[in-house]
């Protein structure tokens, strides 16, 4: 077998379901997003609407995002990716923008969430190591949070950032666990599909180098982690310029009008937005509240945003999950694949709860870091395998979160689908 088709081969079976138990995790996944993105699609024109080009619901920007892929500075090369999605899904429907163009949208976010899943199940399953039963807890608690359920039937550069960003995790500890470095082309591809779609997330694709055996104890193994780094950034600089035609200066301006656009923002204390959106509303779903928005050319329509919780329940949830997931990282801060997985958090919060870009609507950009939430969780389980009480207080403690997730977010999409009926039919 030729080494290109042996490549090809691992990559499908990294990215695809490899096993019964991968797919049968894919195919529940895929049909519970299926039966909800279709009804969405088929009943409803919030997921694609022409004269509403942002902030129908959660502030995501679908018809921008459809349409252009989003603006350079922030999401640079995602123009390109997402020509392919709209002139596919416009194929399908016969190059009308109708039901079918946005059931075509929402399948491929189903698939690409489901996709996403399965890179999960692969980590805590072949990486981690934990038994299969709880594997899938962790599984069904991370696809019930509240960004994978509205990723999975919105096209958003978030919902593809996601799955980029699990794959690549996936396929760095792969590599680590065998003491093998990435590759300078993985390297290379990963920054241009992971930031080109998002550009703050291109530093992430960088940091499982840093963890590669040796690499800073031997200089031939430095060298070539800095040419592998170097390759990868010009490859991506180029592209970056060359879509915006060399016009660099431009870059400072929009991110910086961006920047305080999105950062100062006082319409409540810093804390509870860390805690009801960055942390909270990525995962649980707060109350919603509507607003009244216009798509600056004459034609008004119905906003969909989350408040703060009003609940001690809510706080309470995320707070200890919150602990669960500092315990898993100091009970494993020697491990590197952990530190690789904090670190990676570690720059969302900065960029949102630091730096405070977007922090009012911080829960949409969970698809940069929501993933590393059952990773943590199940590295914590791992640490704790041979002790077999605190291994059952931990499941026990997983479950009423997951009953309490489970009915919370199913009973606010019930007020999701409210709005849907009275704005969007």
């Amino acid at each position: 077998m030729s080494f290109t088709k042996t490549k090809l081969i691992n990559l499908l079976k990294q990215v695809f379901p490899s096993s019964y138990t991968e797919l049968a995790v894919f195919m529940f996944f895929l049909l519970c997003y299926g039966i909800l993105g279709t009804y969405i699609a088929l009943h409803y024109r919030i997921i694609f609407d022409s004269r509403i080009p942002w902030d129908a619901y959660f502030s995501f920007d679908n018809k921008a995002i459809v349409m252009t892929g989003g603006s350079f500075e922030r999401h640079p090369l995602a123009y390109y990716f997402f020509n392919w999605v709209r002139e596919f899904s416009l194929f399908v429907s016969g190059g009308k923008m109708n039901a079918t163009f946005r059931l075509t949208l929402a399948w491929l976010s189903n698939i690409a969430i489901s996709l996403c899943i399965v890179q999960i199940f692969k980590y805590l399953n072949n990486i981690i190591r934990l038994p299969l039963k709880i594997t899938l807890l962790l599984v069904l608690f991370f696809g019930f949070f509240s960004t994978s359920i509205i990723l999975s039937f919105t096209p958003e550069n978030f919902t593809y950032t996601l799955l980029l960003l699990c794959i690549y995790n996936y396929y760095a500890a792969v590599k680590l666990r065998k003491e093998e470095k990435i590759s300078g082309s993985a390297l290379t591809l990963a920054g241009i599909t992971i930031g080109g779609i998002t550009i703050t997330n291109l530093a992430k694709v960088f940091i499982p180098v840093l963890f590669e055996k040796d690499v800073f104890r031997s200089w031939k193994k430095f060298g070539n982690a800095v040419f592998r780094v170097a390759l990868a950034t010009v490859c991506f600089a180029f592209l970056y310029l060359l879509r915006i035609d060399f016009k660099y200066e431009n870059i400072f301006s929009k991110t910086n009008q961006q920047y305080e656009k999105f950062s100062n923002v006082e319409s409540i204390p810093d804390w509870d937005m860390m805690l009801s959106y960055f942390f909270g509303g990525s995962i649980l779903f707060p109350s919603f509240m509507t607003t009244d928005k216009h798509n600056m050319k004459g034609f008004n329509f119905k906003g969909l945003l989350m408040e703060p919780y009003s609940s001690f329940f809510c706080y309470a949830f995320t707070i200890i999950l919150l602990a669960l997931i500092l315990w898993s990282y100091f009970k494993n801060f020697k491990n590197k694949l952990v530190q690789i997985i904090a670190i990676s958090f570690m720059f969302d919060i900065l960029i949102h709860c630091i730096m405070r870009f977007g922090l009012h609507t911080s829960y949409i950009y969970a698809g940069h870091f929501i993933f590393v939430y059952p990773l943590l969780l199940g590295w914590l389980f791992y640490a704790y395998r041979t002790k077999p009480k605190i291994l059952s207080f931990l499941v026990l403690t997983l479950v009423i979160l997951f009953a309490f997730l489970l009915t919370n977010n199913l009973f606010r999409m019930s007020d999701f689908f409210q709005f849907l009926d009275t704005y969007y039919q």
